[in-house]
């Protein structure tokens, strides 16, 4: 009986932040209540303070459904053993096939396009926190290709990191005001390779 309970809350949960997703996108965070996510997803406004302390901490939870740490993408595409620069291609190959599914598309559309500064929201600082923590990521592998003697002797670690995350950046930023112009996994493939072509140590 513990267990269905458990398992009940948990669906619970997951569907008001399927609402939060929903109805944040329709209306913009600012201007949707949580008695308008509770009534979405056919529950009382109790059932959202159960789960979570104000619209902030909803919030953050609908971000965290699509957080995608490098090295849990590293080890899911099974990269662990390849060459720093390869564990590069590939973690962001896999970054790519997953921003293109329609709950990461939409969720982080909510965070660019559809959120301002609100109460305790700061979507600025929550885009930076996720861009820093990639670019850290993309670093250590990079420093790791030099000392292997991979990466280009005149490209310093920290500099190919932050290229190849501003390269990503603004190809998500593209992709994101109209998705439907271009594939971003098909592109991202060509332009990650191209850039990993021209930092690789001839």
């Amino acid at each position: 009986m513990a267990r269905r309970t458990k398992a009940e809350a948990e669906a619970t949960r997951e569907a008001l932040l399927s609402a939060a997703e929903e109805v944040f996108f329709d209306n913009g965070v600012a201007r949707t209540s949580l008695e308008q996510i509770a009534r979405h997803a056919g529950l009382t406004r109790g059932a959202v303070y159960w789960h979570f302390k104000n619209k902030a901490d909803l919030f953050r939870a609908m971000l965290d459904r699509i957080r995608m740490p490098f090295e849990e993408l590293v080890a899911e595409n099974g990269a662990t053993d390849a060459s720093p620069l390869e564990t590069v291609r590939l973690g962001i190959q896999l970054s790519l096939l997953r921003l293109e599914q329609p709950r990461h598309r939409r969720v982080l559309a909510i965070l660019v396009h559809r959120c301002e500064f609100f109460g305790d929201i700061d979507p600025l600082a929550m885009q930076n926190e996720m861009a820093d923590e990639a670019c850290g990521a993309l670093a250590d592998y990079f420093a790791c290709a030099a000392r292997l003697g991979h990466l280009r002797d005149d490209l310093s670690p920290v500099i190919a990191a932050e290229l190849m995350q501003a390269m990503l950046g603004g190809l998500f930023h593209d992709w994101l005001r109209n998705h439907e112009r271009f594939s971003l996994v098909a592109k991202g493939r060509e332009l990650v390779d191209t850039q990993l072509a021209l930092m690789r140590r001839a």
